[in-house]
Protein backbone atom coordinates (compact mmCIF):
# COMPACT_ATOMS: atom_id res chain seq x y z
CA UNK A 1 0.00 0.00 0.00
CA UNK A 2 1.50 3.38 -1.01
CA UNK A 3 2.44 5.80 1.76
CA UNK A 4 0.31 8.94 2.02
CA UNK A 5 1.85 12.25 0.93
CA UNK A 6 1.19 15.89 1.70
CA UNK A 7 2.14 19.10 -0.04
CA UNK A 8 1.98 22.87 -0.22
CA UNK A 9 0.68 24.67 -3.34
CA UNK A 10 1.70 28.34 -3.34
CA UNK A 11 -0.46 30.61 -5.49
CA UNK A 12 -0.48 34.26 -6.45
CA UNK A 13 -2.51 36.68 -8.53
CA UNK A 14 -0.94 38.40 -11.53
CA UNK A 15 -1.85 42.06 -12.07
CA UNK A 16 -4.50 40.91 -14.59
CA UNK A 17 -6.02 38.76 -11.78
CA UNK A 18 -4.99 35.46 -13.38
CA UNK A 19 -4.11 32.84 -10.74
CA UNK A 20 -0.65 31.31 -10.95
CA UNK A 21 0.50 28.27 -9.00
CA UNK A 22 4.02 27.10 -8.21
CA UNK A 23 4.71 23.63 -9.63
CA UNK A 24 7.82 21.46 -9.45
CA UNK A 25 9.32 19.17 -12.08
CA UNK A 26 10.89 15.93 -10.82
CA UNK A 27 14.60 15.48 -11.37
CA UNK A 28 16.42 12.42 -12.54
CA UNK A 29 16.76 10.65 -15.85
CA UNK A 30 13.25 9.16 -15.99
CA UNK A 31 11.60 12.59 -16.09
CA UNK A 32 14.10 14.31 -18.41
CA UNK A 33 12.27 15.79 -21.39
CA UNK A 34 8.80 15.00 -20.04
CA UNK A 35 6.44 17.94 -19.58
CA UNK A 36 2.82 16.79 -20.03
CA UNK A 37 1.41 15.36 -16.82
CA UNK A 38 4.91 15.18 -15.31
CA UNK A 39 4.86 18.19 -12.95
CA UNK A 40 3.61 18.10 -9.36
CA UNK A 41 2.75 20.02 -6.25
CA UNK A 42 5.80 20.10 -3.95
CA UNK A 43 4.95 17.12 -1.76
CA UNK A 44 6.25 14.03 -0.04
CA UNK A 45 5.49 11.12 2.23
CA UNK A 46 4.63 11.44 5.92
CA UNK A 47 7.10 10.29 8.52
CA UNK A 48 5.65 8.23 11.37
CA UNK A 49 6.09 11.04 13.91
CA UNK A 50 4.66 13.98 11.95
CA UNK A 51 1.29 15.32 10.90
CA UNK A 52 0.33 15.74 7.24
CA UNK A 53 0.82 19.53 7.57
CA UNK A 54 4.28 19.07 9.08
CA UNK A 55 5.17 16.71 6.21
CA UNK A 56 3.87 19.19 3.63
CA UNK A 57 5.99 22.00 5.07
CA UNK A 58 9.10 19.80 5.45
CA UNK A 59 8.81 18.51 1.89
CA UNK A 60 8.39 22.03 0.48
CA UNK A 61 11.57 23.16 2.22
CA UNK A 62 13.49 20.04 1.12
CA UNK A 63 12.37 20.10 -2.50
CA UNK A 64 12.87 23.81 -3.10
CA UNK A 65 15.42 24.78 -0.46
CA UNK A 66 13.19 27.75 0.33
CA UNK A 67 11.21 28.66 3.44
CA UNK A 68 7.54 27.72 3.38
CA UNK A 69 5.48 30.82 2.57
CA UNK A 70 3.68 32.42 5.49
CA UNK A 71 -0.05 32.83 5.32
CA UNK A 72 -3.36 31.12 5.81
CA UNK A 73 -3.35 27.48 4.68
CA UNK A 74 -6.35 26.64 2.49
CA UNK A 75 -7.15 22.94 2.83
CA UNK A 76 -7.64 21.51 -0.68
CA UNK A 77 -8.30 18.03 0.65
CA UNK A 78 -6.99 14.77 -0.70
CA UNK A 79 -6.84 12.95 -4.04
CA UNK A 80 -5.77 9.46 -5.00
CA UNK A 81 -3.23 9.20 -7.81
CA UNK A 82 -3.25 6.46 -10.45
CA UNK A 83 -0.69 4.36 -8.55
CA UNK A 84 -2.82 4.46 -5.40
CA UNK A 85 -0.87 7.14 -3.51
CA UNK A 86 -3.10 9.50 -1.54
CA UNK A 87 -2.00 13.15 -1.57
CA UNK A 88 -3.29 15.90 0.76
CA UNK A 89 -2.56 19.52 -0.24
CA UNK A 90 -2.85 22.96 1.31
CA UNK A 91 -2.69 26.13 -0.79
CA UNK A 92 -1.13 29.35 0.48
CA UNK A 93 -1.26 32.76 -1.17
CA UNK A 94 2.16 34.35 -1.46
CA UNK A 95 4.10 37.00 -3.27
CA UNK A 96 7.06 36.25 -5.45
CA UNK A 97 9.40 33.50 -4.26
CA UNK A 98 13.11 33.69 -5.23
CA UNK A 99 13.17 30.67 -7.56
CA UNK A 100 16.70 31.52 -8.71
CA UNK A 101 17.76 30.48 -5.19
CA UNK A 102 16.04 27.08 -5.43
CA UNK A 103 18.22 24.18 -4.30
CA UNK A 104 16.59 20.76 -4.07
CA UNK A 105 17.61 17.81 -1.97
CA UNK A 106 19.05 14.89 -3.94
CA UNK A 107 18.64 11.15 -4.33
CA UNK A 108 20.96 8.43 -5.60
CA UNK A 109 20.11 6.08 -8.43
CA UNK A 110 22.04 3.44 -10.31
CA UNK A 111 22.43 5.09 -13.71
CA UNK A 112 22.63 3.88 -16.36
CA UNK A 113 20.64 0.83 -15.25
CA UNK A 114 22.75 -2.22 -14.33
CA UNK A 115 25.94 -0.15 -14.68
CA UNK A 116 26.90 -0.47 -11.02
CA UNK A 117 27.39 3.35 -10.93
CA UNK A 118 25.41 5.42 -8.45
CA UNK A 119 24.66 8.97 -9.55
CA UNK A 120 23.13 11.78 -7.55
CA UNK A 121 20.15 13.70 -8.98
CA UNK A 122 18.06 16.58 -7.62
CA UNK A 123 14.64 15.50 -6.43
CA UNK A 124 13.28 18.60 -8.20
CA UNK A 125 15.14 19.98 -11.21
CA UNK A 126 13.08 23.16 -11.58
CA UNK A 127 10.07 25.06 -10.28
CA UNK A 128 7.91 27.52 -12.17
CA UNK A 129 4.94 29.77 -11.70
CA UNK A 130 2.26 28.81 -14.20
CA UNK A 131 -1.34 29.75 -14.96
CA UNK A 132 -4.10 27.33 -13.99
CA UNK A 133 -4.68 26.53 -17.68
CA UNK A 134 -1.08 25.48 -18.28
CA UNK A 135 -0.95 23.74 -14.89
CA UNK A 136 -3.86 21.51 -16.01
CA UNK A 137 -1.66 20.23 -18.85
CA UNK A 138 1.51 19.92 -16.78
CA UNK A 139 0.24 18.35 -13.55
CA UNK A 140 0.06 14.63 -12.87
CA UNK A 141 -3.57 13.74 -13.70
CA UNK A 142 -5.16 13.36 -10.27
CA UNK A 143 -3.56 16.56 -8.94
CA UNK A 144 -5.56 18.69 -11.42
CA UNK A 145 -8.44 18.40 -8.95
CA UNK A 146 -6.47 20.65 -6.57
CA UNK A 147 -6.59 23.44 -9.18
CA UNK A 148 -10.37 23.17 -9.44
CA UNK A 149 -10.69 23.25 -5.65
CA UNK A 150 -8.39 26.28 -5.38
CA UNK A 151 -10.33 28.16 -8.07
CA UNK A 152 -13.57 27.35 -6.24
CA UNK A 153 -12.24 28.69 -2.93
CA UNK A 154 -10.75 31.93 -4.25
CA UNK A 155 -13.67 32.48 -6.60
CA UNK A 156 -11.80 33.02 -9.86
Amino acid sequence: MPSPSAGILPFRFRPDEVIEVLLVHPGGPYWRGKERHAWSVAKGEYLADESPMQAAEREFAEELGLPVPDGLRLDLGEVQQAGGKRVHVWAVETGDLPLDDMVSNTFELEWPPRSGRLQSFPEVDRAEWTSLDLARVRLVGAQVEFLDRLAGIVGR
